[in-house]
């Protein structure tokens, strides 16, 4: 079989594609609810400290960083009848639902005890649950289709579904919160909600989909096998060995980095939002604007994502560009918020975010890209491994920006029960929304110009067909 008619070959109809995607609406429903809200939960609701509980995060994200491998070498190690993924996707869900629910149900009592319930209720939710969810999720990608440019679909379907959700989120938390009760009831009857509708929806997108035989996977993984050379024989490695394949490959470190400043990034304006909106702009109502106009753009990247993709024939290119172009853009949006113009503001941000949503679509396409990398050079198939970068770096960089918004308001001399807020908490404010983001993007671009993967796969495949043929 030829390398063209291997690239051109369909795997996938459109519901899947579909019901692929919507599991990213399952995995905001908690992902969302807890990034957004829970702090707005522990601290107006129940009295909590903002600074401790940030710091509760970040210790409990250590604990989440170091399950990411392991939940990456058992889904590689996994056969069943569902294949190696799903199965962790299906029943890892159930834990999230559950420890979802918990988490916004924190009974009364002592602050420690509630500190502590937190802390453990917190960890399993991400470090367990949602780690063998996601990564088996994002793993998806690599093992129901070989084709770049539905991978690349699925990308676009799941991040449009992931938007939507949180658009929808800003827009009704709050007032589902009331409508049920307001305190804490309403935040336990809100929660309970969205981990019936997240377990519903995950287990929809993981049985729609089905897994593509193993020897299908490991036999076409590049140029030189389709030729018929022999990939090296597939072997059981341990996690020493595991990490050390890891970190030798480059393009795995750059993803691993992008997630992590994307997240970084993506958590400071999440959490920051409300107290902008609130205090900078004068009226909270203001988030819902600026969330539509951060978020919208997306959906319209990723909708003409795939096209711009096939017709350059790289992901890097039409991501850098887009990150370079938006980050220009991004100068104009800073003197307009200085100016408190908030029409042109909104104008600027939604630009920006045209140009800078490509690569929401396109992450995952890269690492399945860096895996063959892997593979070629190496002869190891460990896609489960490969693709912790996503779920490492979404908890790494989403627990660094959730905890520095509360270390960083209070640095800048926040006060939660103040009806007026001092300069430097003014200050503070901005840049945790709107600064900071902007010198994080120019790091993002940064590490884009470098991730030449295709490239380096196109290159080593051209090589070793040539041996092949010597």
């Amino acid at each position: 079989m030829s390398a063209t008619a291997t690239t051109e070959k369909k795997y996938l109809k459109w519901y899947q594609k579909l019901a692929y995607g919507s599991g990213d609406l399952a995995s905001n429903c908690s992902y969302g609810l807890v990034s957004s809200f829970v702090l707005l939960y522990l601290t107006g609701t129940l009295g909590l400290d903002s600074a401790i509980i940030g710091s509760l995060m970040l210790a409990s994200k250590v604990l989440d960083g170091i399950s990411d491998v392991i939940f990456g070498t058992l889904i590689d190690r996994t056969h069943s009848k569902l294949g190696k993924a799903r199965p962790w996707m299906l029943f890892g869900q159930v834990g999230v639902s559950l420890c979802l629910f918990l988490l916004f149900a924190i009974p009364a009592g002592s602050t420690t005890m509630q500190y502590i319930y937190f802390f453990i209720v917190y960890t399993a939710l991400n470090a367990v649950f949602y780690t063998a969810n996601g990564i088996a999720y994002s793993s998806l990608v690599a093992l129901i289709t070989k084709n770049n440019n539905e991978r690349v679909q699925l990308g676009s379907f799941r991040f449009m579904f992931a938007v939507v959700t949180n658009i929808f989120m800003g827009f009704a938390v709050t007032g589902m919160v009331e409508k049920f009760g307001s305190g804490a009831a309403g935040w336990r009857t809100t929660a309970l909600i969205f981990a019936i509708v997240g377990l519903v929806v995950n287990t929809i997108s993981c049985l729609a989909v089905k897994e593509l035989p193993e020897e299908e996977l490991s036999g076409n993984t590049s140029e030189a096998a389709e030729e018929g050379k022999a990939v090296a024989e597939e072997k059981k490695h341990g996690f020493a060995e595991t990490a050390k394949i890891l970190v030798h490959n480059k393009y795995y470190l750059m993803i691993l980095a992008i997630y992590i400043v994307y997240y970084i990034m993506s958590n400071l304006t999440t959490g920051a939002g409300v107290f902008c909106a609130t205090y900078y702009w004068g009226d909270g109502s203001r988030l819902g604007q600026c969330s539509m106009m951060k978020m919208f753009p997306v959906i319209i990247a990723l909708a003409f994502a795939p096209v711009l993709i096939k017709k350059t024939g790289s992901m890097q290119k039409v991501n850098f560009w887009g990150y370079a172009i938006s980050s220009v853009l991004g100068i104009p949006m800073i003197y307009f918020a200085m100016q408190k113009n908030l029409s042109m503001f909104l104008l600027f941000m939604f630009i920006k975010g045209v140009f800078a949503g490509t690569l929401s679509g396109s992450l995952n396409a890269l690492i399945a890209e860096a895996s063959g990398y892997t593979t070629r050079t190496t002869g190891v198939h460990m896609d489960g491994k490969m693709y912790s970068c996503s779920s490492l770096g979404v908890k790494v960089g989403g627990g660094i920006g959730t905890a520095a918004v509360g270390w960083l308001l209070k640095l800048g001399g926040f006060v939660g029960t103040a009806t007026v807020q001092s300069e430097s908490a003014i200050r503070m404010i901005f840049n945790l929304y709107i600064t900071f983001p902007f010198v994080i993007g120019i790091i993002i671009t940064v590490l884009l110009a470098f991730l030449d993967v295709e490239k380096a796969n196109k290159k080593w495949d051209a090589e070793h067909q040539k041996e092949a043929q010597a």
